[in-house]
């Protein structure tokens, strides 16, 4: 387990303290059409931490190559039609570039900053001179509107209840998972980025915000400083 991270439920849990079943149960929802919406049609994407293919199965499904990466084998093995690719994100070096790398799941907010910097620079690293990246940010609201639940209409419940501070300007955020016949929980460490922290740590890694995609801003379109 990745420090600071656990999870509890049935089946496989990863180093993030993810549940593969769990996963493998959650809706894409809107995610999918936001992505679609904002890259050229058929592009090649790079998909990092796609997780058992929640997104990726719904982006081949609308005419994209996909490329997958986790670092969770157990999480790949529910991915279908994409190639495949397992390992740390942070330390992936493929040598070659893509039109669309994607860095979704509030993972640029990971807490070891040095691990987050290492995400962007992956990103900056595969993604070609005129293409861009697509990261999902955390709401303005996430650590703060605390407890909050949502319950999915196909019957599951999602609780937020806690985000405590560890130091370092790091929380540690607890979250459950209640379906009719299954409770999945997750506690993991995420770093709150303002929009101009998050701006910033962007351009230290060579990219600028190209455009906001959704209005409360927790999908961003960034393009490498150069073309800026």
């Amino acid at each position: 387990m990745r420090e600071g991270h656990q999870g509890t439920g049935p089946g496989a849990i990863t180093p993030d303290g993810c549940a593969v079943e769990l996963y493998s149960r959650l809706p894409a929802g809107e995610e999918p059409d936001i992505v679609a919406a904002a890259v050229p049609e058929g592009a090649r994407i790079l998909e990092l931490g796609s997780g058992v293919g929640r997104m990726t199965h719904p982006l081949l499904e609308r005419g994209f190559a996909v490329t997958a990466v986790d670092e969770s084998a157990e999480m790949l093995e529910q991915v279908r039609g994409a190639r495949t690719i397992c390992g740390p994100i942070e330390d992936l070096d493929l040598g070659e570039s893509f039109d669309v790398v994607m860095l979704a799941s509030f993972l640029v907010h990971t807490g070891d900053a040095e691990v987050s910097r290492g995400l962007l620079r992956t990103c900056v690293r595969h993604v070609t001179e005129d293409g861009c990246v697509l990261i999902q940010r955390e709401g303005e609201d996430y650590h703060t509107n605390l407890p909050r639940e949502r319950t999915d209409p196909s019957g599951f419940t999602v609780r937020i209840v806690s985000s405590e501070p560890v130091g370092d300007g790091v929380n540690a955020v607890h979250a459950e998972y209640e379906f009719p016949d299954a409770v999945w929980t997750q506690t993991f460490r995420a770093r709150p980025l303002t929009k101009e922290q998050f701006e910033e740590a962007l351009e230290e890694a060579g990219l600028g915000v190209d455009r906001y995609l959704t209005d409360d801003g927790t999908w961003v379109r960034a393009i490498p400083v150069a073309r800026r």
